[in-house]
C-alpha cells in the first residue's frame, strides 16, 4: 500500500517525514551512520525482508540521504555510503535515543552513547543555538514563515492558538 506524500503541506515536519517518516528508513540510518555499508550487514542486523530493505535502499538513495556505490562487478555488488545530508539525519537519531531512553526504555542501559574518541559517555541536550538555553526548558512554538500560505497563518494564528490553549488548560482544571 503506497502512502501519500505530505509534500504539500508546508511543514519541514511533515517534508522530513516523506523523507525518512518509514520507520524501517530512521533504522537504516542509525546502522549507516555507525558504519555499516553493505545489504548484507543491514538485512542481519535490523531482521528486515530483502525485498523491503531493497525498497528502503533504493528510497534512501533517490532522497540523496545514502549514496550507492558499486564495489564488486562480478557479481554486482553494492554499498551505501552516508551522504552529508543523510549525516545530517544524526542529531535526529540522537534526539531518539535520547527520547527513547527517558521515555520507553527499561532501567536496563543496552545502549550507550559515547564520544568516538574519548569513550566517554555523552548525555545529549539540544540548546538553542543563539542563546545556548535548553530546547526543554524554552516555551518554543511554530509560526508562519515569511512564505507561508494563507492555509498555514490560519493554522498557525497566535489567537486560534491562545484559544485552543486557554480550553486546554480549562479541561485540565476540571479533571
Amino acid at each position: 500500500m503506497r502512502r501519500s506524500s505530505f509534500a504539500s503541506m508546508e511543514c519541514p515536519i511533515a517534508g522530513a517525514l516523506d523523507h525518512v517518516g518509514e520507520w524501517w528508513s530512521l533504522l537504516i540510518m542509525r546502522d549507516a551512520l555507525d558504519g555499516f555499508t553493505r545489504f548484507d550487514e543491514f538485512e542481519a542486523n535490523l531482521g528486515i525482508a530483502p525485498n523491503m530493505l531493497t525498497r528502503r535502499l533504493r528510497a534512501l538513495s533517490d532522497d540523496g540521504l545514502l549514496e550507492r556505490v558499486q564495489y564488486s562487478t562480478k557479481p554486482a555488488r553494492y554499498e551505501y555510503i552516508v551522504t552529508e545530508k543523510g549525516r545530517d539525519l544524526r542529531p535526529v537519531i540522537i534526539a531518539l535515543y535520547l527520547w527513547g531512553i527517558k521515555n520507553t526504555a527499561d532501567e536496563a542501559r543496552n545502549v550507550v552513547l559515547v564520544d568516538q574518541v574519548t569513550g566517554s559517555e555523552i548525555v545529549p541536550e539540544f540548546v538553542d543555538h543563539h542563546s545556548g538555553r535548553p530546547l526543554s526548558s524554552m516555551r518554543a512554538e511554530f509560526v508562519a514563515g515569511p512564505d507561508a500560505s494563507e492555509e498555514m497563518r490560519r493554522r498557525l494564528n497566535p489567537d486560534s492558538r491562545r484559544t485552543r490553549r486557554d480550553r486546554h488548560k480549562a479541561q485540565r482544571s476540571t479533571t
